[in-house]
């Protein structure tokens, strides 16, 4: 599974010096965390001015998080394709766990700058947060999550798919192993949803990598 990103629009000038930080930013932030790479380093890779990065972003935490972003944008709209025709809202919610799951042994070190982000996206407010919250918000409407899951769901369930690809960039399974890591995280991550464990069993079997 390769992320596929959306095919770019010519940028203006000031468009493509954000996009040349941005792109430094997904190369140095695959090895190191932010507070390891100096703005001098950033600059440099882009082949930009110092004072270019100011323009564009207040700190280095911010930088992070708008590097980050650009992955989670692609990931979102893998689930997207992922998530097409499917009505189910906790079909749905697991299709996205399949999809992190399928970009973390795909697309490791791309997904590692995800993970390094110091700003992860994770509140209810979030606009990249948007489709899962829907999600989340229709199956309490069928009576499907804990009602728990009203206020912490998103982050619950966000907090698991990272920690999925964390384990799997890290360890390195082969694809069945994965396979059965994701499924046991899956029923565990929708039963604590409050699915039911009959439910979660069917969708297990079904939402695979």
């Amino acid at each position: 599974m390769v992320i596929r990103t959306p095919a770019p629009h010519k940028p203006s000038r000031t468009g493509r010096t954000r996009n040349a930080l941005l792109a430094a930013g997904l190369d140095l932030l695959v090895d190191r965390p932010i507070d390891a790479i100096a703005i001098d380093e950033i600059v440099a890779r882009a082949g930009v001015a110092k004072g270019s990065f100011f323009n564009h972003f207040i700190d280095k935490p911010g930088f992070a998080a708008a590097v980050a972003a650009v992955v989670r944008l692609e990931v979102e709209a893998e689930v997207a394709r992922a998530n097409a025709g499917i009505a189910d809202p906790i079909t749905r919610i697991a299709g996205g766990m399949a999809v992190a799951a399928r970009c973390a042994l795909a697309e490791p070190r791309r997904m590692m700058v995800l993970l390094r982000s110091q700003e992860p996206s994770t509140s209810q407010a979030h606009p990249l947060n948007r489709g899962l919250k829907e999600d989340i918000e229709a199956a309490l409407a069928q009576g499907l999550l804990r009602p728990e899951a009203r206020e912490v769901g998103v982050t619950y369930w966000l907090g698991l798919c990272l920690i999925l690809a964390a384990h799997l960039i890290a360890a390195r399974p082969k694809r069945d192993i994965a396979a059965g890591l994701f499924a046991d995280m899956l029923m565990l991550g929708l039963t604590g949803l409050g699915v039911p464990e009959p439910r979660a069993m069917q969708i297990a079997a079904e939402v695979r990598l």
